[in-house]
């Protein structure tokens, strides 16, 4: 028995995953394809085997814990979401490893399960072998690193795609030589400065764009009849608001829309862009403003949605609020802003508000629980925006229950975020735009899963996010009016960035011959959104179009 404990414990890991081999298996059906997969999965478990008789001890453990690791990894992840760990997704997780101590304290049941899970190929590989193989120490030395790089050749020229139902071990070590390939290899260049001609002096008023989180356009009152009150349908003195109704995203995830909205990507040419033009701050501090970013989702001077440490010394108030419950953010950046408005000096900020991310179920006070029944409550008080599925399942009572804690959350931090704005601030020298960074899937159609947003095939709503421009009464800036009834539902996210150079007075001809139209002019926007932002390895985007005809509107549950 202790002659084979290796491979019984190996074997164990193994059957561990089989319904993984399995799905792989049946997805792939009788063919060549199949023929191919089962070789290399043939491949990586013979190498995987003769690791674990790799002589060196120190060596030996190396490996044990460089698989135990990636798999770790990879069973984390798949335990987290109930999804396949993509290259693309791979990247967005590197990009998004300062979060790392939150989501290993959130999600530490999930890790402790997938770490036990994964014990039997710690100690498959760690143990001492029993018996010898008739092979050269470097020979069995040789073999996991040929099979990693014989992976990393195949997901290389497919674009990173081919790893899904192989053994689990090798997928993020291969993911990560893929990373390490295009970082040493990119050559995007530096960091152009601002060049575009400007004319007049110095912006005199505040620019504002407000950033809202898993904000979907079909679920506010100024788009669908039942929809949430959001206090931006009504009419206030001194105030104009023009409502541009459902606009497309830059993709459906956070930090590709956000990274885009403050570098201007546009269709064709935002991987350039975002990683070689100049940033917002930058246009904002050649036109005399004072740079403002509101964070209102992170805490402790973390940084997020891509923002890197130079853009960062680019931004000259940067704001978080460390001591303030996640439930009461939206409301204490309100209280900022307002204080920003008032205070006399023309200023560009930029928002990031907590808005409705999952988990809904205590993003708002017990007042504003209107909507019944919903999701229980006292469970993620202090999760901005990650969770445990506790208390949901995916079934279509659970669906109703998540709808109904998303409204009340949408009730208190759009409505009542607005109302605080409107009832405090001094609008009469300032132009807000608002809009959020993807819409949501809230499965009012009845599909199945327990994902709202970043799915790689996404219904429209997940790219559906509403557009307002909002303007004092007395400021002459753009001609809103002209172009609203055009641009109406038909406008996106890659108008705004044009649109605030326009406001910061930069000449219209030639920020858009790289930049693109701005909500003066007549739109013509495709209308579609990116399901594929992060395209790798010579891949290319995923472009899905919003058809109005499609879109779900929400129930009076």
């Amino acid at each position: 028995m202790t002659t084979y404990l290796k491979e019984l414990l190996l074997g164990l890991y193994l059957l561990s995953h089989y319904d993984y081999y399995l799905k792989r298996l049946i997805d792939l059906g009788f063919g060549v394809p199949l023929l191919l997969f089962a070789g290399v999965f043939g491949i990586l478990l013979a190498t995987l085997w003769l690791t674990a008789y790799i002589r060196s001890t120190a060596i030996r453990y190396l490996f044990a814990l460089l698989f135990f690791a990636s798999t770790l990894f990879f069973d984390v992840y798949t335990r987290v979401t109930a999804d396949y760990l993509t290259y693309s997704t791979f990247v967005s997780l590197i990009y998004s490893g300062g979060f790392i101590d939150e989501a290993l304290y959130q999600y530490r049941a999930s890790v402790f399960l997938a770490a036990v899970g994964a014990l039997p190929l710690l100690f498959g590989i760690a143990l001492a072998p029993r018996r010898r193989l008739p092979l050269s120490s470097y020979a069995l030395v040789a073999a996991p690193l040929c099979s990693v790089l014989l992976l990393t050749g195949i997901l290389f020229v497919r674009s990173g795609e081919g790893a899904r139902g192989l053994p689990a071990m090798y997928t993020p070590l291969v993911y990560l030589n893929l990373f390490a390939y295009e970082a040493a290899s990119s050559t995007v260049g530096p960091r152009e400065t601002v060049s575009l001609p400007r004319h007049g002096q110095a912006v005199g008023n505040d620019i504002v764009l407000i950033v809202d989180e898993s904000v979907s356009g079909n679920y506010l009152d100024i788009n669908v009849e039942h929809g949430v009150h959001s206090s931006l349908g009504q009419a206030y003195p001194g105030v104009s608001i023009y409502n541009y109704g459902y606009a497309a995203s830059i993709a459906n995830c956070s930090a590709d829309t956000n990274v885009t909205l403050r570098y201007g990507g546009t269709r064709s040419d935002y991987l350039r862009i975002n990683s070689t033009m100049p940033s917002i701050w930058q246009y904002a501090r050649k036109a005399g403003l004072r740079t403002v970013y509101i964070d209102a989702q992170r805490t402790g001077g973390r940084l997020q949605n891509l923002m890197s440490k130079s853009e960062r010394q680019e931004i000259d108030e940067f704001v978080q609020f460390n001591q303030t419950p996640v439930r009461d953010r939206d409301m204490a950046a309100a209280q900022k802003l307002v204080e920003l408005l008032n205070n006399d000096t023309p200023e560009l900020v930029y928002l990031n508000k907590v808005g409705a991310h999952f988990p809904v179920h205590d993003k708002y006070p017990d007042d504003f629980l209107v909507y019944r029944p919903a999701l229980s409550r006292g469970q993620y008080a202090d999760v901005s925006d990650t969770g445990e599925r506790y208390d949901f399942g995916g079934q279509v009572e659970d669906w109703v229950r998540y709808r109904n804690a998303y409204k009340n959350t949408l009730l208190w931090n759009v409505g009542e975020f607005f109302a605080q704005v409107f009832s405090q601030a001094r609008l009469d020298n300032a132009v807000l735009i608002y809009t959020s960074d993807h819409g949501q899937d809230l499965h009012e159609r009845g599909n199945p899963g327990v994902d709202t947003h970043c799915g790689g095939d996404p219904v429209v709503e997940e790219g559906l996010v509403p557009l307002v421009v909002i303007q004092g009464n007395g400021l002459h800036t753009l001609d809103w009016p002209r172009e609203l009834v055009g641009n109406k539902d038909r406008s996106s996210h890659y108008n705004i960035f044009p649109t605030l150079l326009q406001l910061m007075g930069y000449d219209l001809t030639a920020l858009q011959a790289i930049y693109g139209k701005s909500l003066s002019q007549h739109t013509e926007d495709e209308f579609t959104f990116n399901t594929r932002f992060n395209a790798r390895l010579g891949e290319k985007p995923n472009w899905k179009h919003i058809d109005l005809k499609e879109v779900v509107t929400p129930t009076l549950q």
